[in-house]
């Protein structure tokens, strides 16, 4: 498990962390007989905060558990630039996407009952870069905030511009309709109709994919007509006075990462500022998808959700709004949005909505860590199609030999996310390589590290995927570059390959021989000993 030499200079970094947990029990017996000797002379504090001054914190127990996820992935587009920057401009169809159909595919034993759709609506940093041994720290873009969303705008009441288009298909990324006044939605026919108060209104009539990436050819189509004056408008059989969104699943969900970066983040950038007084009504409804993440749902609107496609109502709102906003690839950019929200507001509402401990709890060694047997815990994700770790096992017991508890979790253990995500909670580090399965994170407590292994060939897509989401969310990041004789490309192409010797030209050649070579066909066997020193760097962050 390296040298003794490294073993050495391992052992001289942790010394000091040990000597102070050897000497915690000898201090707090020290402290003890003074509060004694001050509790018996009557000389105990009586000040209006003294009682405060001596309550224990609780931190709430999270119970280890298990975890089922996918990993696939699409490629990224500099997700580090904004929106009217040019970022993420094209999409093309990859090996991503064409994973993601094939998972679509597969037979899901967590799919739900579908609520009926005429059902009424009632009540519901730090980034620490290392390859070969190198790492560089840079702190977190933001402070955090005790509440998701604190230091927000306030939601306004929606009221119609003058001369103003009711659709938006200016952004490269996404189309966004938003009718103010009287809007009227009719689920069976993908129609949105919307009803000018002005007589003067020319009819138009927009045709938008209701989700956040519109160059997806497969994501579902509505329908969104401004009537004329001569147009008769459909009668409201269901009147509401909230709000309503509409919006399309389907595209490349079935992934995590794409269920949130296409779908959660751009919900909560639409939706959050009604402060879970909207309804939502959904095309294309995936039942398993509302089942998994029905605990996020329920924390941005406290209605039923409609499935738009079986709708035979004709239900009138004062506000909707048709597609889903998006910054970039699992970002959010404050100077985009009205509301200043942040990626530490999404994971600080994430958190809350699944009930984790609040935003100013230390992460869990750093909570306890006057207990002279508490380890730092690291989730250890083992990947169960590609990209996989061929050396777990030896990989468990270095991450022992380096101080850590491991708690191993595989991909294709079932398991629901309400678990899963206090499993998360319990640990101080997730560790794993490149794919969805890193997308957890948004579980992990401020000061959390996130140890990314990159498998050969695919570093120029890791910062934005999960480097810079990290460090949005307030979370340390460790890059950990494998080198060629870490990578099963090795054995199968030799020194003198392309794909080995010329990563850059096998880019050149378009992303279908980037997925099929470096993303479908690599594995990983991880050296501990090149490893170490960028693992040091993230125990000490968490230290």
């Amino acid at each position: 498990m390296g040298s003794p030499k490294a073993a050495r200079s391992k052992a001289s970094q942790l010394g000091g962390i040990w000597r102070r947990r050897v000497g915690a029990p000898f201090a707090a017996l020290l402290v003890a007989a003074v509060l004694v000797l001050v509790l018996f002379t009557g000389r105990f504090p009586q000040g209006p905060d003294a009682s405060s001054r001596f309550t224990p914190v609780h931190v709430d127990d999270s119970t280890p558990r298990t975890v089922s996820s996918t990993d696939q992935d699409l490629e990224t587009s500099d997700s580090s630039k904004q929106e009217g920057e040019g970022g993420d401009q094209k999409i093309e169809l990859d090996e991503s996407s064409m994973e993601a159909m094939e998972e679509q595919k597969q037979p899901r034993e967590d799919t739900p009952e579908t609520k009926p759709a005429s059902q009424g609506t009632t009540p519901a940093n730090s980034d620490l870069d290392g390859k070969g041994g190198t790492a560089s720290t840079t702190a977190p873009d933001q402070e955090e905030s005790s509440e998701a969303g604190s230091g927000s705008a306030p939601y306004t009441k929606c009221t119609p511009p003058p001369n103003s288009t009711v659709c938006d298909l200016s952004n490269s990324r996404f189309d966004i309709c938003e009718l103010c006044g009287d809007a009227r939605t009719i689920g069976q026919s993908s129609t949105v109709m919307y009803v000018p108060h002005t007589e003067t209104s020319d009819g138009e009539e927009w045709s938008i994919r209701a989700q956040s990436r519109k160059n997806i050819p497969w994501v579902k189509k509505v329908t969104v007509k401004s009537l004329n004056t001569s147009q008769p408008a459909p009668k409201c059989t269901s009147k509401h006075a909230m709000p309503a969104i509409v919006f399309a699943l389907g595209g490349l969900t079935a992934n995590v990462w794409h269920d949130f970066s296409d779908v959660l983040v751009p919900l909560f950038l639409t939706a959050r500022q009604f402060d879970r007084d909207v309804q939502l009504l959904i095309t294309n409804n995936q039942p398993w998808f509302s089942k998994k993440y029905m605990t996020i749902l329920s924390k941005l609107t406290r209605y039923d959700i409609i499935d738009f496609d079986s709708d035979d109502q004709v239900r009138c709102y004062p506000h909707v709004i048709v597609g889903l906003r998006s910054h970039g690839d699992l970002g959010i950019y404050p100077n985009l949005s009205p509301q200043n929200y942040t990626m530490m507001d999404f994971r600080l509402f994430v958190r809350e909505a699944y009930g984790l401990p609040a935003a100013k709890v230390a992460i869990p060694y750093k909570a306890d860590r006057d207990d002279p047997d508490k380890k730092p815990r690291i989730m250890l994700i083992d990947r169960g199609k590609t990209r996989r770790f061929i050396n777990a096992p030896y990989i468990v017991q270095g991450l022992e030999w380096f101080g850590f508890e491991v708690v191993k979790v595989d991909p294709k253990m079932d398991t629901s996310l309400d678990e899963f995500a206090r499993l998360v909670d319990s640990c101080d580090a997730i560790m794993g390589a490149h794919g969805a399965g890193l997308t957890n994170m948004v579980f992990l407590r401020s000061g959390g590290v996130v140890v990314h292994i990159v498998p050969y060939g695919i570093e120029f897509m890791a910062d934005g995927f999960y480097g810079k989401p990290a460090r949005d969310m307030g979370l340390g990041h460790v890059k950990y570059g494998i080198s060629p004789e870490e990578s099963t490309l090795l054995e199968k192409y030799g020194w003198n390959h392309t794909v080995i010797k010329d990563p850059e030209t096998i880019r050149s050649s378009g992303w279908d021989k980037v997925g099929e070579v470096y993303m479908t066909k690599q594995d990983i066997v991880l050296n501990m000993t090149r490893f170490g020193p960028v693992l040091l760097k993230a125990i000490d962050f968490i230290m």
